[in-house]
């Protein structure tokens, strides 16, 4: 603004106030009043002068203030707020993001042997995903059609079963006499119970159509991530500072060998688990042999307590052939149990993964306690991990404290 423009709206802002004294309205303002503005007008024209026309910024808001203080403590807890809501609501979608991670490391080996055999890494990760995807697929079509003609062979021989269960004699006969099942199968089939069990098969249809579109997601994202590891690892990298990158550098690879190792070598002895109960029950003439193997093998990828679940379950499975049968079945996978844990994973994985035995089973009951099967699967590589980190910057640093 104009200096002369400025001095003369302030003279006539002066004028008008003689002119109120002069009408006797400025009459009742006391002279300390006056003094005090003519004063503020005097230093105004004074800036003026020295080229300042607006003048110069007070001092900012002292951020100690105490409106200041609660105004951001009240903003920083409804941000936080927010985002766990937020957190809560995506748990499902961070989980499969965080599994298909998972995974991606694990494949991270074989893509990388591929470029050691001067292969492009996109033409590694096509070979490693059309690999994963044929072994997905040729597992469905060997286990469906036995599935499908094993239900027929069940829904056959149906009225056997029912004249068994009227036979007191019999074996299903003595279990209907002490557990009443063919009442219990009555009342679950009558009238009343038709919207329970309406309501059970749509809930079961939802969970398996649930299922299925996880298990395509998750395979979607594994090949995506995969593709984009390298990057992925850089800009994380770059959220390091650069004085403590390089360490952080050889720290993370450490991690995701670790890692990577761990879910090829937990995939190889499942494939392992379900080919030897496969060859078993088809020796001894045990019922579903394919859905039992693919049962044990995927349960066989649960550290600690997934192979024994599945062993239970097809040693009583197998007791229906007949008692040694079980019995022997039950020997069978105490010996293969016995196998895997001192010959198949030492072999395998060797000490990749090398986490002493008292850490694994507190890190996957912890790990299935937070996230259910998922963190039982992950609890091993993330113990590895979080070892790997203790010893490597944690305890050095507090043992020069």
């Amino acid at each position: 603004m104009d200096p002369d423009r400025s001095r003369a709206l302030l003279e006539s802002a002066g004028g008008g106030d003689e002119r109120a004294d002069a009408d006797g309205v400025g009459a009742v303002e006391s002279g300390s009043n006056v003094g005090l503005v003519a004063e503020a007008k005097a230093e105004a024209e004074s800036l003026i002068d020295d080229g300042q026309v607006l003048g110069t910024p007070g001092p900012p808001l002292s951020r100690r203030s105490p409106f200041m203080v609660g105004l951001l403590g009240a903003a920083g807890v409804g941000v936080m707020w927010e985002l766990g809501h937020l957190l809560i609501d995506a748990s499902s979608v961070i989980a499969l993001i965080g599994l298909s991670l998972f995974l991606a490391i694990g494949l991270e080996p074989a893509v990388q042997w591929l470029m050691r055999m001067r292969m492009p890494r996109a033409a590694g990760v096509a070979v490693v995903a059309l690999a994963v995807v044929a072994t997905f697929v040729g597992l469905l079509a060997a286990a469906i059609p036995p599935l499908v003609s094993q239900i027929e062979a069940f829904v056959h021989h149906l009225p056997d079963y029912a004249a068994q269960i009227r036979d007191h004699s019999s074996t299903l006969g003595r279990l209907d006499t002490r557990f009443h099942i063919q009442q219990r199968l009555t009342s679950l089939t009558s009238s009343s119970n038709g919207d329970k069990i309406a309501t059970g098969l749509l809930g079961a249809g939802r969970v398996v159509l649930n299922a299925t579109v996880s298990a395509l997601t998750v395979m979607v994202l594994t090949v995506y991530l995969l593709a984009d590891l390298p990057r992925i690892r850089r800009l994380v990298y770059r959220l390091i500072p650069a004085s403590r990158r390089p360490r952080a550098i050889l720290i993370g690879d450490e991690v995701a060998t670790k890692v990577g190792w761990y879910v090829l070598g937990n995939l190889l002895t499942s494939l392992i688990a379900g080919a030897g109960t496969f060859v078993w029950l088809l020796a001894f003439d045990v019922p579903y042999p394919v859905v039992l193997a693919l049962m044990v093998a995927v349960f066989d990828l649960i550290p600690i307590i997934g192979s024994t679940v599945a062993g239970v379950i097809v040693s009583l499975v197998a007791a229906t052939v007949s008692l040694p049968v079980g019995i022997a079945t039950a020997v069978f996978y105490v010996v293969y149990r016995l196998l895997e844990d001192y010959l198949i994973v030492p072999r395998v994985i060797g000490k990749a993964v090398a986490v002493p035995a008292t850490v694994t089973i507190v890190a996957v009951l912890v790990g299935g306690a937070v996230l259910g099967l998922l963190g039982a699967l992950v609890a091993i590589p993330v113990a590895a991990a979080i070892d790997i980190v203790l010893r490597e910057s944690v305890f050095p640093r507090l043992d020069r404290a």
